[in-house]
């Protein structure tokens, strides 16, 4: 209860719909999951989510306590690691187009791959956190929201908690429309095309991550 009488619940009824109309519009980690959603079904991808929801926990964590001004004006390693992030999800977005690697979807004749789960969790956490818009982001979206009159540390939980929320919904709505397209093209020829689309999407999250 002492919590809640720490809210501003006018800026929070604000804040939640701001938020989701963000979150649903297409992105880096949105588009991931719709590529996955395709090549390997949601029930899988929800490890790749569970590292982006780290990963967004992480950056909406640290823009509120400033470490993200400080990255932002010393940008040459954090450049880097995007850098390397996006050349490994390009990689994989290769290997998907060429119906190769453990994310590429089988034909009805093939062993579904093996994915590992630790590799999936980690391109969600570092498009997650490797995503200079996504930090520019959270510093310009949190403080408005933010009651300079009431304790700062139960509205910044609070905020985070919806906004890790709203995230998992999205992430769900990209993956499973990402599983309908699996299902419409499920064998011969269409695997190969939801191999392509998965491996062009992969490719473009990797050039978004690098570049963007």
């Amino acid at each position: 209860m002492p919590a809640l009488l720490s809210l501003n619940f006018q800026l929070l009824s604000a804040f939640i719909p701001t938020f989701f109309v963000v979150s649903v519009t297409p992105g880096m980690c949105m588009t991931l999951a719709l590529s996955l959603g395709i090549t390997i079904g949601v029930k899988r991808a929800m490890w790749m989510m569970a590292g982006e929801l780290l990963g967004v926990g992480l950056v909406a964590t640290a823009a509120a306590v400033g470490v993200a001004t400080f990255m932002l004006q010393y940008p040459t390693a954090f450049a880097l690691f995007k850098y390397a992030g996006g050349a490994y999800l390009a990689w994989l977005g290769v290997q998907l187009w060429f119906s190769r690697g453990k994310l590429a979807m089988p034909d009805d004749s093939a062993t579904p791959p093996d994915s590992s789960r630790l590799q999936l969790a980690l391109q969600g956490f570092v498009t997650a956190i490797a995503n200079p818009k996504g930090w520019a982001f959270f510093i310009a979206l949190l403080p408005p929201f933010i009651d300079s009159n009431l304790p700062m540390g139960p509205q910044l939980a609070v905020l985070i908690l919806i906004i890790l929320a709203l995230e998992f919904l999205c992430l769900q709505l990209y993956a499973h429309g990402g599983k309908q397209l699996r299902q419409a093209l499920r064998s011969g020829a269409g695997v190969r095309v939801m191999n392509r689309i998965a491996g062009s999407l992969m490719i473009l999250v990797g050039a978004w991550l690098a570049f963007g």
